[in-house]
């Protein structure tokens, strides 16, 4: 990965990858980022909010019927860092 002269922008305390929310910023999603879950680096978070304590993931591969996968929030210790 190379590294480019744009400093990445704060990462907000509410943050989602869904591009229709209105917690969805492009230029967080310009650059790797992680989030730590209870300790543990989680790969499958659609939706965090630090604050709020609690992160969301995909139930399996439930959709609903827009085709997106069903949610569920688990409650915990939540850290999001850039790789």
């Amino acid at each position: 990965m190379s590294q480019d002269d744009k400093t990445p922008p704060p990462l907000p305390d509410h943050l989602s990858v869904d591009p229709k929310s209105p917690h969805h910023v492009t230029a967080v999603f310009e650059h790797d980022v992680g989030i730590r879950f209870n300790d543990k680096e989680r790969h499958d978070v659609e939706e965090y909010c630090i604050s709020e304590g609690w992160v969301k993931v995909a139930a399996g591969k439930t959709v609903d019927r827009k085709g997106k996968p069903v949610l569920i929030k688990l409650k915990g210790k939540v850290e999001a860092f850039y790789r």
